[in-house]
């Protein structure tokens, strides 16, 4: 941009530009016309969608190879990696849920957690597994708190609204998740 000088600005007698003031108008015209021109050509070497997944699915790998993130799966969410920032200050705590074939599913819920927060947090990792492993679209969690059952050594944990500090459960306590036993 080209800047005037007291010489470049005097007015001519009508009321008009000088001529030294057109051509600098003509040059702040060009100027901005010249930007214009490299935003259209920046507009167009946008990439398309399955492109930009890729770069950030890249980004996201390396991401994940960072020791503080390293529990994590390579198609990570958003919840998991502000989980395990939480893990790592101390917000959050892991509960070890054993189910009855002997799978541990490590879940992550905050310090104050209730068990309703624990058995959201449960379905969240069931439907993000399944959605890794392409395996069954819909489960009624209805029915499964209706037949399964949380148990913390010996304790049913039954009521949702309690927190799991009360019932004595700290980080990386195991909780057993088992069949209801039907009443006859």
């Amino acid at each position: 941009m080209m800047f005037m000088t007291e010489e470049q600005s005097e007015e001519t007698p009508g009321g008009g530009l000088s001529v030294k003031e057109e051509d600098v108008e003509k040059e702040n015209v060009t100027e901005i016309a010249a930007l214009d021109e490299e935003e259209e050509e920046e507009d167009e070497e946008t990439l398309p969608h399955p492109e930009i997944l890729d770069i950030f699915e890249e980004g996201l790998a390396q991401l994940v190879q960072d020791p503080l993130l390293c529990d994590l799966p390579i198609q990570v969410t958003l919840e998991e990696v502000n989980s395990q920032i939480a893990l790592e200050y101390g917000q959050a705590m892991t509960v070890r849920v054993v189910k009855a074939d002997g799978e541990i599913m490590p879940i992550v819920v905050v310090q104050n957690a209730t068990v309703l927060d624990l058995k959201k947090a449960i379905r969240r990792f069931m439907e993000l597994k399944q959605q890794r492993e392409g395996g069954v679209k819909q489960v009624s969690w209805r029915y499964v708190w209706r037949t399964f059952l949380l148990i913390f050594q010996g304790e049913k944990l039954d009521d949702d609204k309690m927190r799991l500090k009360d019932y004595g459960i700290r980080n990386r306590d195991e909780v057993t998740f088992m069949k209801r036993l039907r009443k006859k």
